[in-house]
């Protein structure tokens, strides 16, 4: 079954160009576009307006703020094998999240499930700027609304950038932003396999999820360490989806010449859900990227999740 986001036709052109054509195709009337080029977080039917913040997931980052409170956290590959992450949130707001680091392309293919969410990010590479600027998204940089960001101190740079969403313009509905993937939150499907944990790799960093019966959560460890908030509290996901999916080297390079990979969600594979202490084989399919992501059982039955929060883990294939 798919997720009621009607779908775009498919189009063979590059990443940049397409979404160029959906920012102009909204200047004219598109889904969510008003006359001052914010979206309404109820021109589309009701669906939630969310923010999405990327933030960064060295050593010297953690523990960061704002994680436990997200709606959904997704895991992607970056330069050097390292990972970073992308927070969303609707259903509440932090007071604080970050550090805040910089987009990538593999964000605004990934952003385009959810109708025009803003994005908090500290910059981009500059090529990457322009792509940015024409992707179907509200920007929320620290030049475009500096009142929203601050410099933390006892942080060097460029870990010390945080974003306070109560001071950034309105953002969220207070709807849960799995609702706009069309996650469905119920008993588990049949079948499973018990285990205690899960373990994903990238070339140089890890993400290990160990399940914890007493809190019936599944505690989240990063390269090896336990990954906690800004108070002490251990990270903990109702739900984690370890998604297989293609990483490949994008056109864009970081300033020290390292060549940025890009993650495509666009397609079907497999994947692993963990929920309840079990693991279940399942599988993926997006068939555009005006579409959202389907989470299938090998059998075709739609895949159910605990209510929670939901970590989506994009592992290279």
């Amino acid at each position: 079954m798919h997720a009621t986001r009607p779908r775009r036709p498919v189009a063979a052109v590059p990443v940049a160009l397409a979404l160029l054509l959906a920012a102009l195709a909204g200047c004219q009337g598109g889904k969510g576009a008003s006359s001052s080029g914010t979206a309404s977080p109820t021109s589309t039917g009701g669906r939630g307006h969310v923010l999405a913040v990327k933030v960064d997931n060295v050593a010297a980052a953690r523990p960061q703020s704002g994680l436990d409170e997200a709606d959904l956290v997704y895991v992607e590959q970056v330069e050097a094998g390292l990972s970073r992450i992308m927070a969303v949130y609707s259903s509440r707001l932090p007071s604080t999240v970050g550090p805040v680091r910089s987009a990538r392309e593999t964000d605004l293919e990934l952003l385009r499930q959810f109708d025009r969410p803003t994005l908090a990010f500290s910059g981009a590479q500059s090529k990457l700027l322009p792509v940015i600027a024409a992707a179907p998204l509200n920007r929320l940089t620290p030049d475009k609304d500096p009142a929203a960001f601050y410099r933390a101190q006892g942080r060097a740079a460029p870990h010390d950038l945080y974003l306070r969403p109560g001071k950034a313009p309105r953002v969220t509905t207070g709807v849960n932003a799995a609702e706009d993937l069309g996650l469905r939150f119920a008993a588990a499907v049949p079948g499973g396999r018990s285990v205690t944990g899960r373990t994903v790799r990238y070339p140089e960093a890890s993400l290990a999820f160990t399940w914890s019966a007493g809190e019936r959560r599944w505690l989240v460890s990063m390269d090896g360490t336990p990954a906690r908030t800004a108070d002490g509290a251990r990270l903990r996901a109702a739900d984690v989806v370890v998604q297989y999916v293609t990483v490949r080297p994008s056109a864009y390079r970081d300033k020290w010449g390292s060549t940025s990979p890009y993650t495509e969600t666009v397609g079907s594979g497999s994947a692993l859900v963990l929920r309840d202490g079990k693991e279940y084989e399942a599988r993926w399919s997006r068939p555009s990227a005006g579409d959202t992501t389907d989470f299938t059982t090998p059998d075709g039955e739609r895949m159910t999740f605990a209510a929670g929060q939901v970590w989506f883990v994009l592992a290279p294939k």
